[in-house]
């Protein structure tokens, strides 16, 4: 059925009277041949466009109806998801709002985590949801990174905890243990009966953990090493240190359980983020620790980095989550805000600074999703995992730093939650690899040349 177009009231005819045959014109009037006077046919086509645009198209008479905008999925991310994602996403996002947020206020101006958090975790079937047994939920990538997104909403520190727990504990113990240490530990884990943590960075080796200065001297029953700057570390019941071998400088995983004579892990003090978890040391003073407990299937730095990347993938998801929160948060303020006789939602640039946030998170939302596809496909290289952890971290830091300016004054007090996502996100764009950091791996991806270090002997 061909549309009829309406030009300043004037019908186009049938079919066939058309010199312009195009999406735009599938017919036009029949007109007079040109004339030298006429002016160029790019020029007479300006009028009837703009009528056009003004009047629109319209079938049979009756205007064509545009499908709704939802400024909060603005490219159908719903439609995307299958129903148990969109059942996962909900049930989290239900126990985030109900359980998670009436606690968030105090718990980070006291500096206090609610252990019994890591427990209801386990209780909905969240922790190490990707992985399969051991009573692990054996969800989608995308499920995973639906339910980091929900907690982020929230805070960055529950899901820091998660985070840690199922991409830093649970996956190398999957990947790289033994079916002796899944069985005695996995199940555990899973259920939040017990928390880990993990130690890779040191105070001088940050980005460059292959300088790492903790050592396991090898020996028929022992290792020794130490370790500083784990989260979770003062709460933790299993600690999974990564330390280089004195017998051949190679990295290996030890599991170095609460209680070990010489294990210590004293509580960092003086955080302005993450306040809602504990942040703590591991100290390892001549710590001995039984062959059985070392992940024999990891050898190098290739260990550490694979559950780095679960980890990334997971931050990926959840900085957009916070900046999700401070765009519902900074859109409801500018509504309700009156100044200069109106609401500060009408000013050009408040408008603007919302169509920005919500293009950068609709836009990082989708590359998660594809990215999360492609993991559970087995095309996920590392180097995409970077490029959305710079890009969400980065893009959602920028967001809280612009509704925080919105918010005026108000924008510095804790009960509108705009500054603590700021705060936050401070650490997150720098954790699990620095902003720059993922630029130099996407650069070397691109270049073929590594520019983490000078050439030796420069």
């Amino acid at each position: 059925e061909q549309p009829e177009v309406i030009w300043g009231g004037v019908t186009a005819p049938q079919p066939g009277h058309s010199r312009v045959n195009s999406g735009v014109f599938p017919d036009t009037p029949p007109t007079r041949p040109p004339t030298p006077r006429d002016p160029p046919m790019a020029l007479r086509l300006v009028p009837p466009l703009l009528r056009l645009a003004r009047s629109g198209v319209r079938w049979r008479g009756t205007a064509q109806v545009a499908p709704p905008f939802d400024w909060q999925d603005p490219l159908g991310l719903e439609g995307l998801l299958s129903a148990e994602e969109r059942l996962l996403r909900d049930t989290t996002r239900k126990y985030c709002q109900e359980r998670l947020m009436p606690r968030v206020l105090q718990a980070n101006r006291h500096e206090v985590f609610d252990r019994e958090i890591v427990t209801e975790l386990g209780e909905l079937g969240l922790l190490g949801p990707t992985l399969q047994g051991y009573g692990c939920a054996g969800t989608t990538s995308v499920g995973y990174g639906l339910v980091t997104r929900e907690l982020e909403r929230v805070d960055s520190s529950y899901r820091s905890v998660l985070s840690v727990q199922s991409s830093l504990v649970m996956y190398p113990l999957w990947a790289y243990g033994t079916p002796a240490q899944r069985e005695r530990y996995l199940p555990r884990l899973a259920r939040g009966e017990i928390v880990g943590c993990f130690g890779l960075t040191e105070p001088n080796h940050g980005s460059d953990p292959g300088q790492m200065e903790t050592r396991a001297l090898h020996n028929p029953s022992a290792k020794t090493y130490t370790l500083r700057g784990i989260t979770n570390s003062p709460i933790a019941d299993l600690c999974v240190v990564w330390a280089k071998c004195e017998e051949d400088g190679r990295v290996r995983g030890f599991l170095v359980e609460r209680g070990t004579p010489g294990l210590s892990t004293p509580k960092i003090e003086g955080k302005f983020s993450l306040r809602a978890s504990t942040t703590g040391m591991i100290v390892l003073d001549d710590v001995e620790v039984p062959e059985e407990n070392v992940l024999p299937k990891a050898e190098g730095l290739s260990g550490p980095f694979g559950c780095l990347t679960q980890a990334r993938y997971g931050i990926a998801w959840g900085a957009l989550g916070a900046a999700e929160a401070c765009l519902e948060t900074a859109r409801q303020y500018v509504l309700d805000r009156k100044q200069f006789g109106g609401p500060l939602a009408r000013n050009q640039l408040v408008q603007k600074k919302l169509a920005d946030m919500m293009t950068e998170i609709t836009l990082g939302l989708h590359a998660c999703l594809r990215l999360g596809r492609l993991k559970d496909e087995g095309k996920a290289a590392p180097e995409m995992v970077s490029m959305l952890k710079r890009n969400s971290c980065g893009k959602a830091l920028a967001i809280a730093r612009d509704a925080r300016d919105m918010l005026g004054g108000n924008g510095i007090c804790d009960e509108f939650h705009v500054i603590r996502h700021l705060m936050n996100l401070e650490a997150v764009n720098t954790y699990e690899g620095t902003h720059d950091i993922h630029a130099l791996i996407l650069g070397r991806a691109i270049t073929g040349i590594q520019a983490f270090a000078p050439p030796k002997g420069t």
